[in-house]
């Protein structure tokens, strides 16, 4: 006998979070939706009108944004229970794909309901670029003390994620920090699909519709990390730019401050940038040279990218 009905149905979604560096903030392209709330572009699957999961992904981005992507990548397929129905009557199962998508210069938007939005509102214990944020200590770490204060595994995950007990800051721990922070009911998105929540008086980063901001986290985790051996950065910078711009639209992506010189001879060293011969036009001060990325280097070696050390 067949088994299979309407709650037994899962559809497939597209979920793109598009990233922007302008004025040395990382931002995130939200559309505010009918039902309330911030979330990333996203769409249903259809078979027959989309000839691929990209395509149909590009396809909602332009219709909702009217943006159309260069640089796009598949991250992780997102299924889990709760992300667009908590009871098995309310419809029918989603899996989502969610896109890391770049886009340059905080692009003018043109579309309803959409704007930029600083990526750091979602998760404000990510930006150690001034300091070593105050929420970690007044109120992530009390809180998740408490929840993991019969279970070593967690206090250990703890430690490693958030940095506490002297371990060092790892600022490629994005996703597993929100997914701790989830799973000890200290984030909205836990209360609303269900799970047992004790949420702190401060929030912990704004909110994001369905399961967006962990998809978000994701794409952070994705875009932190492959900065690393794929010259991905680049698609952020205009074509011509100094080195200071560079180096602080990486810190605006990696969430810490690097070392000025240091960083110079790292990217002059790893054959990344040339000079155009031109300086930019400064209000005060001494013009600046301008560089532009050296395509040939993605021939002269298998991962070329800014290996900077940053653990704290």
């Amino acid at each position: 006998m067949n088994r299979a009905g309407p709650k037994n149905v899962v559809r497939i979604g597209l979920s793109a979070a598009i990233v922007s560096v302008a004025d040395e903030q990382p931002r995130v392209l939200v559309v505010h939706q009918q039902t309330g709330g911030d979330g990333l572009p996203f769409g249903p699957f259809d078979p027959l009108r989309h000839r691929t999961l990209e395509s149909g992904l590009r396809t909602w981005v332009n219709e909702q944004t009217y943006l159309d992507l260069d640089y796009a990548e598949q991250l992780y397929t997102f299924g889990d229970r709760g992300r667009h129905l908590v009871k098995a009557s309310e419809g029918p199962r989603v899996v989502s794909v969610g896109y890391l998508a770049l886009v340059r210069g905080g692009a003018a938007l043109k579309a309803p309901d959409t704007r930029w939005s600083d990526w750091y509102g979602y998760f404000p214990w990510e930006d150690w670029r001034r300091k070593k944020p105050d929420i970690i200590d007044a109120v992530i770490a009390p809180a998740l003390k408490n929840f993991a204060k019969t279970d070593e595994r967690h206090r250990n995950r703890a430690r490693l994620c958030f940095g506490l007990d002297g371990l060092p800051w790892d600022e490629e721990r994005v996703l597993e920090r929100y997914e701790l922070l989830y799973e000890a009911g200290l984030v909205e998105e836990a209360k609303r699909d269900g799970r047992s929540a004790v949420l702190p008086a401060t929030p912990l980063g704004a909110s994001m519709i369905f399961d967006h901001r962990r998809i978000l986290a994701t794409a952070i985790t994705r875009l932190r990390g492959k900065m690393k051996y794929r010259p991905v950065v680049f698609e952020l910078m205009a074509p011509n730019f100094t080195l200071l711009e560079l180096q602080r639209t990486v810190e605006a992506i990696s969430g810490v401050r690097l070392h000025k010189q240091n960083f110079r001879r790292l990217v002059e060293g790893q054959g990344l940038v040339e000079g155009t011969g031109k300086f930019s036009a400064l209000s005060r001060g001494r013009p600046a040279e301008l560089f532009r990325f050296r395509r040939e280097v993605l021939g002269e070696r298998p991962s070329p990218g800014l290996r900077f050390g940053t653990r704290r």
